[in-house]
């Protein structure tokens, strides 16, 4: 164990890199990665390798891997040919590097097995370990490292580690709109060598990930996947997509990176005993994640419901409803207690409705009567239509009050965008809709029962 941890610091904590198959096409893979180590603030040493080029973005090109003039190297992004690949291996090993990222596709995925068998075979040969092929690279922000594609510089504490490329690039540019940032980005394409247990093991022990957020087509090894996957539960929380629950669905995960994918009743039953919280959206996977990574895990289920839409309090109640959250009913004298307080107009109950004429400072009195309520577990505040100093109001909230706080914030135009910034930036999971938001706390409640059971 001690010995793959050295080995992926190699990778995730290189001081230097080697990008084989850079290019001067500011279309092609090659400057595309090689830019965006540079745009992403890496501090160490950058070897770009290209036969005809000279210089590249301010950069001496070497002719080879051979030609570089350090004797070891931390990291290897290879971005050439596929059928070059098990000869650039060869360089890697008399260069001895021990990590190396292959970008270039062509291999399995596209019916040349032979060929991703010979890299393999290369890599175990020399003791490499690589992450790939047919992947869009990978990011570490605590290192600000971005071989990848899109530029990620946001530092935050989720991981996300997925077989497609494109999942990972959404996720990304969420928690980058929402200057939340990565800790990590992998993308694990054909999986060949390094894989989701392999990186489940390393991001268990990093300190700057609190959550492990994976979209995975199929494992290659149940039981040890379970098995690993429960102990890390017990420290930090992990988020899964699996696609191909129908018959055609699995077909197309089969066919996309040849994964292995299973019978998906008995993955979705290997996450329950596990503890990993299953997301069945793209934007669940986000949302699952953020709200682990910003919240403790609450007491119990109990939740209230503080709104200026009443609409949208409806349908937050109807996903709690669907999902285990409790929606309690007020006690009398905490009714009686808000009454004395709030404009007759407003609804005292569950969801409590503010109306539309609100500001944050009716919000506010809410609160202060809430501070003695010792039957609330989790509050979710949605913010409908423009309301100001929303953020400023949940700072508050959160200093003064012993609940885990959630927010919605929706239908409020520029007013929302300058809000939800400034309510992340206060550790607030915030949401654009009550559904997700509701849905989001019951994924922290489902972690909170899995926990409580077990251990």
């Amino acid at each position: 164990m001690v010995n793959e941890i050295k080995q992926l610091n190699r990778i995730f904590k290189a001081k230097s890199i080697a990008v084989v198959g850079v290019s001067t096409n500011p279309e092609k893979t090659g400057y595309i990665i090689m830019k965006n180590i540079i745009d992403g603030g890496f501090k160490g040493q950058i070897y770009p390798i290209n036969p005809k080029g000279s210089e590249i973005l301010g950069w001496r090109c070497y002719p080879s891997l051979i030609d570089v003039p350090i004797n070891e190297l931390d990291l290897v992004i290879v971005v050439v040919p596929a059928k070059f690949v098990p000869k650039v291996l060869e360089d890697v090993a008399k260069k001895q590097i021990s990590g190396a990222v292959i970008i270039s596709g062509g291999f399995r995925e596209a019916g040349n097995d032979d060929l991703e068998a010979s890299v393999v075979e290369t890599a175990k040969k020399y003791g490499i370990r690589f992450i790939g092929p047919n992947c869009q690279g990978v990011t570490y922000t605590p290192n600000n490292l971005c071989a990848a594609w899109p530029l990620m510089k946001a530092k935050g504490n989720m991981a996300i580690i997925s077989q497609s490329g494109t999942v990972a690039a959404a996720f990304a540019g969420w928690a980058e709109e929402d200057n939340l940032g990565l800790s990590s980005f992998i993308s694990l394409g054909n999986k060949s060598d390094i894989d989701e247990i392999d990186l489940i093991k390393y991001f268990s022990l990093d300190n700057s990930t609190n959550v492990i957020s994976m979209y995975l087509e199929g494992v290659k090894d149940g039981q040890t996947f379970m098995k690993v996957s429960r102990n890390v539960v017990s420290k930090k929380p992990i988020v899964v997509i699996r696609p191909g629950r129908t018959e055609k669905g699995g077909i197309a995960a089969q066919s996309h990176t040849k994964s292995v994918a299973g019978d998906y009743r008995i993955f979705d039953a290997a996450c329950k005993q596990a503890g990993i919280i299953k997301a069945d959206t793209v934007y669940e996977l986000y949302d699952f994640s953020k709200i682990l990574s910003l919240c403790k895990v609450p007491e119990g289920n109990r939740c209230l419901i503080l709104t200026s839409s009443g609409g949208s309090g409806i349908l937050a109640t109807d996903i709690a409803e669907r999902n285990g959250v409790d929606i309690l009913n007020l006690k009398e004298e905490t009714k009686t207690a808000l009454s004395n307080i709030l404009p007759p107009h407003c609804i005292i109950g569950n969801p409590l409705d503010l109306t539309g004429d609100t500001n944050v400072e009716r919000y506010y009195k809410v609160v202060k009567k809430l501070k003695s309520v010792d039957y609330i577990d989790i509050v979710l505040l949605i913010f409908g239509d423009p309301i100001p100093n929303a953020a400023d109001f949940v700072k508050r909230m959160k200093e003064e009050v012993s609940q885990e706080i959630v927010a919605c914030y929706i239908g409020g135009g520029d007013i929302q965008d300058k809000e939800v910034l400034n309510l992340h930036q206060a550790g607030i999971s915030t949401f654009p809709t009550p559904e997700r938001a509701m849905r989001a706390i019951s994924a922290l409640i489902q972690y909170k029962i899995f926990l409580k059971k077990v251990f």
